[in-house]
């Protein structure tokens, strides 16, 4: 078989979450089973960077972007597929959009981890719901598969008319999450640690009341990961993220957690959150939004909570209960072996994008 040629557009550089855990992790992989792969970032890893530290944007520099990614996509007639995540041009009209793929001449695949749709559909503003509203439909339809993380993007990719939608859950490199202890000595405080960016760290004012009951009872910490949110009345450290230090910082946890509200948007979450929880073999605590709650088998793997009250219970109870601690992070691990490991998933994206690209015969299946 001659090897694939795939030209991978993703949102951003390696900074940007989205486009580390839906792409470049399972680049690897993908080179190991024959595909010769080109990735070509909209949005560099900077933009990332003064995007969480609330700065400014270069407008000049996302306007060079976007003639960069014209400019490699007119350019792209010698691969055979493009594998893109969400959209190749944000907030561009759709035809014009899908015009420049036309004009490439190579089928695409169209990667959501999110609802963006409802980005769109949802804006405040009229002419953006009328310019836009049914930007991602359309995209999804031109495209000659469409990739999912979620059930509920799935729906809707099937509600736009789409006859080839593929389910693949947002998944962990579990070689990166060895089975460790806790570093902190059990005499020590507890802690329930949260692992986010400044984008969703308002999230945590959910559970604010609880933490505060939860920390004062049991002396225990909130340690946020990624996020310099302070939370009145709660004890909290502070980490920086980084792919290096994700399995130290979380082998600090005792408890992880996931607090959304229940919008349109955070059930198209692919809960990527509590799969690193999980694969870190930390019982967790998550509203019962989306996917949560098919991440999260109530009472096995951890517990949901959507009111104050059943949050404090929960945190409540698995701070109190060293045991049940260990046996429910034991339990998630499992799971995220079985389901949410690139192991599993890779093989499955290596098949679905060369079925996109028209070439047969699925990828063997080895380990990424």
């Amino acid at each position: 078989m001659n090897p694939l040629r795939l030209l991978v557009l993703t949102r951003y550089e390696r900074l940007g979450s989205s486009s580390r855990v839906r792409a470049y992790q399972f680049l690897p992989f993908l080179r190991s089973q024959g595909f010769d792969v080109e990735v070509s970032a909209l949005l560099s890893d900077d933009y990332v960077i003064r995007l969480y530290n609330g700065l400014p944007v270069r407008v000049l520099d996302v306007a060079a972007s976007y003639i960069t990614r014209v400019r490699r996509v007119m350019n792209a007639s010698s691969f055979n597929l493009l594998w893109i995540e969400k959209e190749a041009l944000p907030w561009v009209p759709a035809a014009w959009e899908l015009g420049l793929l036309s004009r490439a001449g190579v089928p695409f695949v169209a990667d959501y981890d999110d609802a963006v749709f409802h980005a769109y559909e949802n804006h405040r503003s009229p002419f953006v719901r009328w310019m836009h509203g049914d930007r991602i439909n359309r995209i999804m339809r031109g495209a000659a598969a469409v990739v999912v993380g979620n059930p509920y993007i799935r729906a809707r990719a099937r509600v736009a008319g789409v006859g080839n939608v593929i389910e693949l859950p947002s998944v962990v490199d579990l070689e990166r999450y060895p089975e460790t202890e806790r570093q902190a000595p059990e005499t020590g405080r507890p802690v329930v640690g949260w692992m986010g960016s400044p984008a969703t760290d308002r999230f945590l004012e959910i559970v604010a009341e609880p933490l505060r009951a939860i920390c004062a009872r049991h002396d225990a910490r909130l340690l946020c990961v990624g996020s310099a949110r302070a939370l009145p009345g709660v004890p909290v450290l502070h980490e920086e993220w980084s792919e290096e230090s994700e399995s130290r910082v979380l082998a600090q946890m005792d408890v992880g957690i996931m607090p959304l509200p229940d919008t349109p948007f955070t059930r198209g979450k692919c809960g990527y959150k509590l799969i690193q929880y999980m694969a870190a073999r930390l019982p967790v605590v998550a509203s019962p939004v989306g996917v949560n709650r098919n991440l999260v088998e109530h009472g096995v793997t951890g517990l949901l909570a959507d009111s104050a009250a059943e949050w404090e219970a929960a945190l409540d109870t698995l701070l109190g209960d060293r045991t049940l601690r260990k046996t429910m992070g034991a339990a998630g691990r499992r799971v995220v072996e079985r389901q949410y490991s690139t192991a599993v998933v890779a093989p499955l994206l290596a098949a679905a994008l060369r079925a996109a690209a028209g070439q047969a015969g699925p990828s063997d299946g080895s380990r990424a």
